[in-house]
């Protein structure tokens, strides 16, 4: 099973320290989120997994960390500053504001049993675009007013690689096909962000662009669809949650010639199943627009040149053809929060136990959990016990992320280390100070195992690897 709504998780993810409100103790700061420690290893076990799958173990995929902040114009050629927006319409009853395209899934704030613009009291306004980008200014001595110290932080990842192509190309002597890969923080000033953190203002984005000839970009960008499904496989999200959503001709980016969307079943609890399903990423094969628009050489018809500010051309010379073109580009987009939460709904279960009491399982992926063993002993005020008990913690610890816990009595030990997706739990009890065994209890089947200490890590990396 999964979870059954995205409610169930928050409650999980407040309880269990994954993620809590921002600023909450402030009354909060709408749709902004604060991972807490299990939340921050989950979402860096996220992220090792992309990186070491994308850059790692493929040898045409290089990395980089670009500026948040960059110069106005890398956001004037991208189009950003003219066309990054959503239509925005407020209603003069409930003084609600509203994305246009988005009324059907939002409520009205005056009526929650309505949905925003359904109701005969709403009364809208005229649609108006409204640019998604986060202002801000730079200089020390900068204002609201002053045009030229006027920058953005950025929507996207994308343009940092963008712009850093000839950088890459120069620096590594990469020849095409190559990916340049980057994780990092992205902000959009949402009109209507929500449902946990599958909406937010602030969020991070695993990105890659990955160039290569306009011929071959067909071919790979299906392979990296299909690569992709079988990476969120790796990550133990179950394929029936998944699906693919081809964009018709009229909803695909102007520079785009195909983009297919990974869909998530992030809403079960809707009887429509086409509703079920969101997106949690896109996967887009960009033609050569963006190397082309930040090039110095490219001219319009007329002759005059696209870009009069930019000091560099982004073209791709081939040495075996003498050709020179702007390479194609084919971009998988994922965010990090919403494969956080597709992986915290698909591993969310239900077990009874014996006592007829309902519990809660974590089945994370053991690459994926943020603790693998928790060593507990039986007895915290038996010394010898507990000492055992902190040793091996300290011998696990190299080799695996290893915990201990003395917190509670055993069996609330376990309940606890089952909901925040702990493996393995290793316990130590009055025998182990005579066998130098100890207790391994599995997370999934509540199976418990005798284990000899000197066998244990052996153990256990052969359990996690599986």
């Amino acid at each position: 099973m999964s979870a059954p709504n995205i409610e169930t998780i928050v409650s999980l993810a407040k309880r269990r320290g994954f993620v809590f409100p921002a600023s909450e103790i402030y009354g909060g700061l709408g749709s902004s989120w604060d991972y807490g420690s299990l939340g921050v290893e989950l979402a860096n076990n996220i992220k090792q997994s992309w990186w070491r799958w994308l850059v790692h173990e493929r040898d045409d995929i290089e990395g980089l960390d670009s500026s948040i902040i960059q110069n106005r114009l890398v956001w004037k050629y991208s189009g950003h500053e003219a066309t990054f927006s959503d239509p925005l319409v407020d209603c003069r009853t409930c003084k609600g504001r509203f994305r246009l395209d988005k009324l059907q899934d939002v409520n009205c704030p005056k009526d929650n049993a309505h949905h925003a613009g359904s109701g005969k009291e709403c009364d809208l306004t005229e649609p108006r675009e409204f640019n998604l980008m986060f202002r801000t200014t730079v200089g020390a001595v900068s204002s609201d007013e002053d045009e030229s110290a006027l920058a953005y932080l950025r929507p996207e990842t994308a343009q940092g690689i963008f712009i850093n192509f000839g950088n890459v190309l120069n620096t590594s002597r990469r020849k095409l096909p190559f990916g340049i890969a980057q994780i990092g923080k992205a902000f959009r000033n949402e009109v209507t962000p929500g449902n946990f953190i599958f909406r937010t203002r602030e969020f991070e984005q695993m990105e890659m662009e990955y160039f290569c000839r306009p011929e071959d970009a067909p071919r790979i960008h299906q392979e990296f669809i299909d690569g992709f499904l079988e990476w969120f496989d790796s990550l133990g999200i179950s394929r029936e949650n998944l699906k693919l959503y081809e964009q018709s001709p009229e909803e695909l980016a102007h520079y785009a010639q195909r983009t297919v969307d990974i869909l998530y079943r992030y809403f079960p609890e809707r009887d429509d199943e086409d509703k079920q399903f969101d997106e949690l990423m896109g996967i887009a094969n960009r033609t050569d627009f963006d190397l082309r628009t930040h090039s110095k050489k490219p001219e319009d018809r007329e002759g005059k040149r696209l870009n009069s500010d930019s000091t560099d051309d982004l073209s791709y010379f081939d040495p075996a053809t003498n050709e020179r073109f702007y390479p194609y580009v084919i971009e998988p987009a994922a965010g990090v929060n919403r494969t956080i939460l597709a992986v915290l709904m698909d591993a969310y279960t239900e077990k009874t136990n014996e006592k007829g009491e309902v519990r809660v399982i974590l089945k994370l992926k053991p690459e994926l959990a943020p603790i693998k063993v928790a060593v507990l002993p039986l007895a915290k005020n038996k010394p010898e016990i507990v000492a055992l008990a902190k040793q091996l913690k300290k011998d696990l610890l190299p080799a695996m992320r290893t915990v201990y816990d003395d917190t509670g009595g055993i069996g609330k030990l376990y309940a606890r280390q089952d909901e925040i997706g702990t493996p393995f739990c290793v316990t130590v009890d009055h025998e182990s100070l005579e066998d130098n065994a100890v207790t391994v209890r599995d997370r999934d089947t509540w199976a418990q195992e005798r284990v000899s200490i000197s066998e244990l890590k052996k153990y256990l990396q052969e359990r996690l690897s599986k």
